[in-house]
């Protein structure tokens, strides 16, 4: 099992993948371990919490390094999101305790209520696009609640997800409450079908999900899900077009357009869609993509080189269905898995820039007539991760965020992006149940009744 440099080809890191007996040694060692974390106080796992949010900030440019290496991702941006998990740490630390405190309901009892106990060891699989922040937001959670967790982590990260083993340890935590699985996909399904592992969450594609889905409900397993995006932003005509072109091409760029709550299609009223492309073009024309560590560089090159062919593919399939390249649309003659910032626009129903999700800097721009065809079309998807409008009719904006737009997360006038204070997830196809806030952290609990006469 190794990862390798998308942008220069040169192995990162080599380990030997854990063997089947390997593997169930770690998992009867991890639900062992839950027999007594999942009776430790509140205050000894905050405090251990805090120190893991500490070690993060304290290690911020070495973990960086580490994902910028094995996945491509701009420096800066990993140190923005080691920054990202020292803050979710932080945040269960702080509010876990609240989240599950015992909620009192009248009946005729002497006493009844709802308790929230931790149900032992969750699975987490998880991708390689954010390979810190996605283990994060699920790792701190599980273990603030009483829950053990173990790992299998994207192959192409490996160094990633030893790195978040140790320093789980090194926090202070059980040797065996989270561990690392280095195995690959075909191993998953034994996992699942272990009797110690209660619950599953995955972070993938959406035929990953369903996949995953389908063995767990064998095994009658709770999942939470977080897949495939093909997130909507409708542009209206009153909009502040400056500012909606910034944060369009903000969305569309970060991480080099692998996001699964990524701006994709741009869907903007036929008045102000000349003015709203021309500036996206100088927008993204701009970009410098490159050598990650370069200051100068906004994009690094896509995780892998098979990943940049299959966007290729998408792009060039759905220009040989009618689609126009505004910008881009050209695999670079350079070294590594770069991928141009692209546009494309004349996108239709039937092409992939239309009814796909495009996992990597393209953007397909779509004109409409008004705001109820924008609608239309924003929802004419099989996903239902995020979505965004953009007009300086604040309170109309609103109006079509909540009740308009078929997505778990709905932002007016900004780019979708998640935060430990507001559940995330999705529905359709993006998958189900959420992750984060006060949701998440209950998402692997038992909702115990329990009532005193």
């Amino acid at each position: 099992m190794k990862s390798v440099n998308p942008a220069t080809g040169e192995v990162v890191v080599s380990v030997e993948p854990h063997s089947s007996k390997g593997v169930e040694k770690i998992i009867n060692s991890v639900d062992k371990t839950w027999h007594h974390w999942k009776n430790t106080s509140f205050n000894h796992r905050s405090q251990l919490m805090q120190n893991l949010g500490s070690l993060l900030k304290s290690k911020r440019d070495e973990l960086g390094r580490v994902m910028s290496l094995e996945m491509g991702k701009v420096f800066k941006e990993a140190q923005a999101e080691v920054d990202k998990c020292a803050w979710v740490c932080d945040y269960y630390a702080m509010n876990a305790e609240a989240f599950l405190a015992n909620e009192s309901i009248e009946t005729e009892a002497l006493s009844s209520y709802v308790s929230y106990q931790p149900i032992g060891t969750i699975l987490a699989i998880m991708p390689w696009n954010f390979p810190f922040w996605q283990v994060f937001r699920f790792l701190a959670p599980v273990l603030m609640s009483g829950n053990t967790a173990v790992l299998k982590h994207a192959s192409n990260v490996p160094g990633c997800a030893l790195a978040i083993e140790d320093l789980v340890h090194e926090a202070g935590f059980p040797e065996n409450a989270f561990r690392t699985l280095l195995i690959g996909s075909d191993k998953v399904e034994n996992v699942i079908n272990h009797s110690a592992i209660k619950a599953i969450s995955l972070t993938g594609s959406t035929p990953a999900g369903k996949a995953v889905a389908q063995l767990a409900a064998n095994e009658l397993k709770k999942c939470v899900l977080e897949l495939g995006g093909s997130d909507p932003y409708i542009i209206l005509g009153d909009a502040d077009i400056p500012k909606a072109a910034s944060a369009c091409v903000a969305g569309r760029l970060l991480n080099a357009g692998q996001s699964c709550i990524g701006a994709k299609r741009f869907i903007v009223v036929e008045e102000v869609y000349n003015t709203f492309l021309e500036q996206m073009v100088d927008l993204m024309s701009t970009a410098n993509f490159g050598d990650p560590f370069l200051n100068e560089t906004t994009i690094g090159p896509m995780a892998r080189g098979d990943l940049r062919d299959e966007l290729h593919a998408q792009v060039e399939e759905s220009v040989k269905k009618g689609a126009e390249v505004v910008l881009g649309g050209e695999t670079p003659y350079m070294k590594g898995a770069f991928y141009p910032p692209t546009i494309l626009e004349n996108v239709k129903p039937g092409m992939p820039a239309y009814d796909e999700e495009l996992f990597g800097p393209v953007a397909a721009v779509i004109k409409v007539k008004d705001e109820k065809e924008a609608i239309k079309v924003a929802n004419d998807s099989i996903f239902g991760l995020g979505a965004a409008v953009f007009t300086k009719d604040t309170s109309k904006g609103q109006d079509i965020a909540e009740y308009q737009l078929e997505a778990g997360s709905c932002f007016v006038n900004d780019f979708v992006k998640s935060d430990p204070r507001l559940p995330f997830g999705g529905m359709k196809e993006s998958g189900y149940g959420r992750e984060l806030s006060t949701f998440g952290i209950k998402e692997f609990m038992n909702v115990k009744t329990v009532v005193v006469k």
